[in-house]
């Protein structure tokens, strides 16, 4: 970057922090408003609990794993030729440490082997008077858990480096806004539009800057991000009461209700929707915002540096759209091959309260993300244009005689190149 880019970009983000820092203020203070406070007194008492009261889940090593039938078991159906198994746990943890204790197994569980030496955790139900009941509860996954997450952690860094390493502190203040600030706010009764949006914008500050700097390109895709959140907020609230969304499509939502009483569920659909729309749209404002600054070093004329920067920003909607449609397809796979076996009318499936609600999720997010990346090019350009000095440097490059050759943006590249041709600068021939 020449000392005369410099200079543009610095006098633009001077502009930009006038706007900023409003924005950053308002957001602190929305936080100290909405911080959640005594959420315990907003959920019922025996909701930490299972449906015993008394109910532990401790550990344990299977030592025996023998085949049985399935026919006359819980969930078994007439003629059920499948198989089942019956294991041998000796506890690691609870009141009968050492123990041996006895479980089955569903023919789903142990389909997905079980062996010797596996760690798992069982049910561990208290009768008065009698021998506590053990029951399967799970597999213990800690191990693969850190395995992998170590492996991702050593990875982002090496590869990203010192952004790599920003990114993943990011993301921790990411998880620790929704579980300290979103989660109880929701609890307790808060309004969801302010909740999504509040600490949408605490987590974009952070990770923005932490991951990409200060700089105004980061500020770009902060502001547009934010208006794209914005839309998503206001039609993720029409489309929920439009639609009749109750937020009770399955028996997790009824339990949710039920353990936390001043929790309205439909305020989950509508953060749901904001939150769905975050990290999407952080990608593609970023994207956009570069491709701008990127294109100005070439190109001094706003309509034109506007058109060709949309060039790229709709190549980006285009893959992005069907990154969210696959991704929701990948989250309800099973429920889809459920409806492909009971051979259900489309129709009638799209107009349950489950079908609806992830289609109109997917739309929303997919309507807000099209509607941001014309308004992050525009504040791009915008800030590029107000950042410009006012005696314009020799050459795109700074130094360069201005005689040397430029590709005139509103040119079409030749029916022989590539796209890329267009967007590439002239010493890069």
């Amino acid at each position: 970057m020449t000392d005369a880019q410099r200079q543009q970009e610095r006098k633009a983000l001077r502009i930009m922090i006038v706007i900023l820092i409003p924005i950053l203020l308002v957001t602190i203070a929305a936080l100290v408003a909405l911080w959640p406070s005594d959420v315990q007194s907003h959920i019922r008492s025996d909701a930490s609990s299972y449906t015993v009261e008394g109910v532990t889940t401790p550990r344990g090593t299977v030592t025996a794993v023998k085949e049985s039938s399935c026919s006359g078991q819980a969930g078994s159906v007439a003629g059920d030729t499948s198989t089942c198994a019956e294991i041998t746990v000796k506890m690691s943890s609870g009141p009968e440490e050492g123990s041996n204790q006895q479980a089955f197994l569903t023919a789903p569980i142990y389909a997905s082997g079980v062996e010797v030496g596996d760690q798992v955790r069982l049910y561990r139900v208290p009768i008065p008077d009698q021998p506590a009941s053990y029951q399967f509860a799970e597999f213990e996954r800690t191990t693969p858990l850190i395995f992998f997450g170590v492996v991702f952690f050593v990875l982002v860094v090496l590869v990203a480096r010192w952004r790599g390493f920003a990114s993943l502190l990011g993301l921790g203040f990411a998880f620790f806004i929704l579980v300290k600030f979103l989660f109880p706010a929701l609890i307790v009764g808060r309004d969801p539009v302010w909740v999504g949006l509040v600490a949408s914008a605490a987590i974009m500050f952070v990770v923005l800057y932490a991951a990409h700097g200060f700089s105004v390109r980061t500020t770009t895709a902060l502001l547009g991000t934010m208006f794209g959140l914005i839309v998503s907020a206001i039609l993720g609230v029409v489309a929920t009461d439009w639609a009749h969304l109750t937020g009770v499509a399955t028996e997790d939502d009824y339990l949710l209700s039920a353990a936390a009483p001043d929790l309205k569920l439909t305020s989950v659909v509508i953060c749901g929707i904001i939150i769905a729309g975050l990290g999407v749209m952080n990608d593609v404002t970023i994207t956009q915002a570069s491709a701008v600054w990127e294109l100005a070093a070439d190109e001094r004329n706003k309509t034109v540096l506007f058109r060709r920067a949309m060039r790229i920003g709709r190549d980006h909607i285009a893959s992005t759209v069907y990154t969210i449609a696959f991704a929701s397809a990948g989250a309800t796979l099973s429920i889809l091959l459920l409806l492909a076996i009971y051979q259900r009318p489309l129709v009638d499936v799209l107009r349950t309260e489950q079908f609806s609600g992830e289609l109109i999720r997917t739309l929303v997010g997919s309507i807000g993300l099209v509607m941001t990346v014309p308004l992050t090019t525009l504040v791009g350009v915008i800030a590029v244009s107000s950042g410009g000095s006012d005696k314009e440097p020799e050459g795109a490059l700074g130094g360069m005689p201005d005689e040397t050759p430029r590709l005139q943006a509103h040119e079409p590249p030749s029916s022989t190149g590539s796209d890329l041709d267009a967007y590439r600068r002239p010493t890069d021939s």
